[in-house]
């Protein structure tokens, strides 16, 4: 009733005040995006000469000389446990174990099957050898140079 006795005193309706109240405001203007700064040209690189055999990996000739495996590693008494794939592995043999993260070249001292010493193991067996540091299952081991031919 209130709005009716405002209405007739001020001699329009609240609907129509409404709908002008409601015009539409300019659009506010966007700040104007920065301009990038041109990168900087980069110098060519020079050309690079192809790259040579790396160091550490095994040749051609030690790929032939891949005698076994690791199969497994025992941290306590640091020993590998190798299967033999081809050839023989004697007690004073030059053997390299090469895998992802190891690289070992050393002299075998000390090699046993089910805990007796044996001096020489071939083709199909597994013997555990005393290494020098840390292996893992699955890497390789090449024959440097066997005992007597050093």
């Amino acid at each position: 009733m209130i709005r009716k006795l405002l209405a007739k005193l001020t001699g329009s309706s609240g609907a129509k005040k409404k709908r002008a109240a409601k015009k539409a405001k300019p659009a506010r203007k966007k700040p104007a995006a920065r301009k990038k700064k041109p990168a900087a040209r980069k110098k060519a690189a020079p050309k690079r000469k192809p790259a040579a055999k790396k160091k550490g990996t095994p040749s051609d000739t030690l790929a032939e000389n891949e005698i076994g495996e690791v199969v497994a590693f025992f941290r306590v008494p640091v020993v590998a446990v190798i299967r033999i794939k081809q050839g023989k592995l004697a007690v004073g043999d030059r053997i390299w174990i090469k895998g992802h993260t190891t690289d070992i070249k050393q002299t075998i001292t000390s090699m046993q099957i089910d805990h007796q010493p044996v001096r020489e193991i071939k083709r199909g067996d597994e013997a555990g050898i005393k290494s020098s540091s840390r292996s893992r299952r699955g890497d390789r081991v090449y024959l440097i140079s066997a005992a007597g031919a050093a």
